[in-house]
């Protein structure tokens, strides 16, 4: 177990009438907010009346960034950072799903900087210590951006999805009401499920020797909520139970939590972001297609003991089999919950992917090195699991 320092200051207002405690939160920072939103699925669901009647009536000053894309680009962020810029905007409010909260934190990063840009941020590897506040609403389970440090930008000019970080984008407040969820379409709901699941994953894998227990068992809970939870809430899009299972675990997955003690190097979220970065598609599914291939790839004696318990405990694999033949089952159970359970499709070239540019993809993945594991990974290891998804 490695040494660690946990801090979140992320105050989360979690249920159905929580939304009430909105203005008074935002009062807080300031009375001139930035509204940030996507492709308006908030104004057909009536949440954006419901927060826009509470702050006006509340004196609140607002100011409008709409259209945010699902993998949300440094041009949009910056469009946003220059409305805080001239408006002396005092608090970023993000309404929508991951994709939101993490354009609302590069419009907050860079509208404290001179030049506005975002992407200055980004391609520099800067830790963000200053940024204007952010709150955020919650309305997709997913990314846990509502909770944690970190945003993920898209350049689709230069084909790269990179992360932002930094202790100034965790945000200050976030509202959590699991009915928020209830419209989401069903495949919206199945790949942010396997984006939690992920989540926790890629972190389970790169702890090394289970010494931290109570982690490694925390790990396995929240993965068999998703796995529970998850084609209820496709089934019954408003069960209440299944939604907030959901959006608690994703709340859970990435602030930090889960992290205590390891190694987090998120070889699958790695490899993913190319995919996203080159072809705009859907995160959640991407991870879907890379992780039961990561699975394999990595798949060793020296892994499968790590592997085989993860079957076991959260999709209740057999117990007392050879850790070989245990894992391989493990892995089994991971491909069936991707592809028939979430009933995501299982390969890139359904996608419309093929593998043209699988080799600068899988160096950019690297940065220029490795991504450490339990198997470090390689630019031509990458590759070879790219053409393993085709």
């Amino acid at each position: 177990m490695n040494d660690f320092i946990f801090h979140n200051p992320d105050k989360v207002y979690f249920g159905k009438n929580q939304i009430n405690h909105l203005p008074e939160e935002l009062l807080k920072f300031g009375k001139k907010v930035l509204l940030v939103y996507g492709g308006g699925s908030i104004k057909k669901s009536g949440l954006y009346d419901t927060v826009v009647n509470l702050l006006k009536t509340n004196g609140i000053e607002i100011f409008e960034l709409s259209g945010v894309e699902p993998n949300p680009r440094h041009s949009t962020a910056n469009k946003g950072a220059q409305i805080c810029k001239k408006e002396n905007i005092d608090v970023v409010l993000a309404v929508g799903g991951g994709s939101t909260i993490d354009c609302s934190k590069g419009v907050a990063a860079a509208a404290v900087t001179e030049s506005g840009d975002v992407w200055d941020l980004v391609s520099n590897d800067v830790w963000v210590t200053k940024a204007l506040p952010v709150v955020a609403i919650l309305t997709n389970a997913a990314t846990g951006s509502e909770m944690d440090g970190w945003a993920v930008i898209s350049n689709m000019d230069t084909n790269e999805k990179i992360g932002l970080g930094g202790s100034a984008l965790i945000p200050r407040v976030a509202f959590e009401n699991p009915e928020y969820s209830y419209t989401l379409p069903t495949y919206q709901t199945a790949c942010g499920a396997f984006d939690i699941f992920n989540h926790v994953l890629d972190n389970y894998y790169l702890a090394g020797d289970a010494t931290f227990d109570m982690i490694l068992e925390f790990q396995e809970a929240v993965m068999r909520a998703v796995v529970k939870w998850a084609p209820v809430a496709m089934k019954e899009p408003e069960n209440y139970e299944a939604r907030a299972n959901l959006m608690w675990a994703s709340s859970m997955a990435l602030n930090s939590v889960l992290d205590a003690g390891t190694v987090h190097g998120c070889a699958c979220h790695a490899m993913e972001h190319e995919l996203s970065a080159y072809y705009d598609i859907t995160h959640g599914h991407g991870l879907a297609i890379v992780t039961p291939r990561w699975l394999k790839y990595i798949l060793s004696e020296t892994t499968a003991p790590a592997i085989y318990r993860f079957g076991v405990k959260v999709f209740g694999v057999e117990e007392g089999l050879d850790p070989m033949i245990g894992a391989e089952k493990a892995i089994e159970a991971v491909s069936n919950f991707c592809f028939n359970t979430l009933g995501l499709k299982a390969n890139l070239s359904d996608l419309g992917i093929n593998e043209e540019h699988f080799k600068e993809m899988a160096e950019h993945a690297c940065f220029g090195s490795v991504i450490t594991g339990p198997k470090e990974l390689a630019p031509s290891d990458v590759e070879a699991i790219y053409k393993m998804c085709l």
